[in-house]
């Protein structure tokens, strides 16, 4: 089949731009039939499930990308609203032939994105990417041409929420009981609008709530896993023990302490693993992490007697490291946490098991993250037109060589693009914060410099680190 789109396809969580722009139903469309082609060749008679978060644009893609499977024979299962784990769970789950979910995940409203999902209920290989893309860029038309009554069908899958509730329940075990604690849950008015605040509930946890409605226009917009600030208000005005913030399509999870401060992915990753390691469980004794993980978390884990094993950034290379350790645990700072059980990063499932953990020890989730000390760690994200241009920068490389030895054993330093947004990621660690903030200025300074002299962009302020 003959597509107008041109370039690279997949980034680092599927396909992602702006809604109706870089996504256009076209593009879906385009995509749908060549998954579909492409599944057509792996399995005779295949189904697949389709889920979509809340924005305004689900809808129009999701009819897209299922006309482009049912064109191909395949027949689609749509879920309606639900997170990206919750698909993945059930595909695998009910052995399925794949899935798609229509979601941008934590980005704003304004995009939107197509994530693909193998049969195994993960996303799919980088093999399995470039196999779809060559159905997509192919000259001529390579469909299988299905007509009449043999093109797909779709078909409401109207319990499919409660079905990964149940999955969540069994995965978790019969005698976790979360009662006592006092939970606040930000939806980000994204995909857990309904089922984070219900899996909790189910667990004994007395729950309040915050975005969780299914406002597609509001979706990360300065709330949820993204912006946690107005959680940790929320979690301190209502004397709660937790709070919780998922992002659009749930995949991730970050934690407020009942003090208001924000716990991101690297805590979490500690409190889990030295649990487990505390009761036996965590064998081998080691965490997939990845080249964002703090220092201070590396040093935490090596003081348990547990190694960090860094991976490139993405789930994907979390998850193939795990299998390649048979580690229980991996993720991302960002708070996109893998529990081996599971096989993907599911905001929810993390609420449960972090919420398991203070339950079980009576223990706050501050005085759990006490042992970890985390060292400054600056991240700017520079705007940019093309973001690979920087890698042809000399005077960049001079400077993060310059940087790097000045830095020394004391600190680290990872310049890479964004596989989901238009910017270069500029990251310094060190135990100097002030160090680490002229490093890090004075390399986004040389990544940005031709737009800045054309008053084009202006340096971000810090931020916190932003995986995926």
């Amino acid at each position: 089949m003959k597509s107008n789109f041109t370039g690279s396809l997949f980034g680092t969580d599927g396909v992602r731009g702006i809604a109706n722009a870089d996504l256009s139903p076209d593009l879906a469309l385009d995509i749908g039939r060549a998954f579909g082609a492409w599944l057509a060749e792996q399995t005779d008679s295949p189904h697949v499930l389709m889920a979509r978060d809340t924005r305004i644009s689900g809808p129009m893609l999701a009819t897209a990308v299922a006309a482009g499977l049912c064109s191909a024979g395949i027949d689609v299962r749509d879920c309606g609203i639900l997170t990206t784990p919750g698909l993945c769970l059930l595909v695998r789950e009910q052995a399925e032939a794949g899935g798609v979910v229509i979601s941008a995940s934590h980005n704003p409203p304004e995009f939107n994105g197509i994530k693909l999902i193998s049969s195994h209920g993960e996303k799919l290989s980088e093999q399995a990417e470039s196999a779809v893309e060559r159905f997509l860029f192919a000259e001529e038309d390579t469909g299988p041409g299905v007509t009449g009554t043999d093109i797909g069908t779709i078909t409401d899958y109207r319990d499919a929420g409660e079905q990964y509730l149940e999955v969540l329940r069994s995965n978790l075990g019969e005698t976790v009981s979360l009662g006592g604690i006092k939970i606040v849950v930000d939806c980000a008015f994204g995909a857990a609008f309904h089922l984070g605040p219900e899996a909790l509930r189910r667990a004994g946890a007395e729950v309040s709530t915050l975005n969780a409605a299914p406002d597609g226009s509001r979706i990360n917009d300065g709330c949820g896993a993204v912006n946690p600030q107005p959680l940790a208000k929320r979690v301190v005005a209502e004397d709660a023990d937790i709070g919780v913030a998922f992002d659009g399509d749930a995949d991730r999870a970050v934690f407020v302490d009942h003090t208001g401060t924000v716990r991101d992915g690297d805590f979490i990753k500690f409190i889990i693993a030295s649990d487990l390691r505390s009761r036996g469980l965590l064998d081998p004794p080691l965490v997939v992490g990845t080249v964002m993980s703090n220092l201070g978390l590396e040093m935490a884990l090596e003081s348990a007697g547990i190694e960090l094993i860094r991976v490139p950034v993405g789930d994907r290379y979390v998850l193939q490291q795990m299998k390649a350790h048979n580690a229980m645990l991996g993720g991302e700072q960002s708070g996109h946490i893998i529990f081996a059980e599971v096989g993907v990063g599911d905001g929810v499932y993390t609420a449960l098991r972090v919420g398991e953990v203070i339950a079980r020890t009576g223990r706050t989730l501050a005085e759990l993250c006490t042992p970890l000390t985390k060292a400054p760690q600056i991240l700017l994200n520079v705007p940019v037109c093309d973001k690979h241009a920087y890698q042809q920068n000399n005077q960049l490389k001079q400077a993060v060589e310059a940087w790097r030895a000045r830095l020394a054993d004391s600190g680290r330093l990872l310049i890479r693009p964004s596989g989901t947004e238009p910017v270069v990621r500029v990251m310094v660690e060190a135990c100097d914060e002030d160090l680490a903030k002229e490093a890090a200025q004075s390399l986004a300074e040389l990544i940005a410099c031709p737009l800045l002299r054309q008053g084009l962009v202006e340096l971000p302020d810090d931020e916190r680190s932003v995986e995926g």
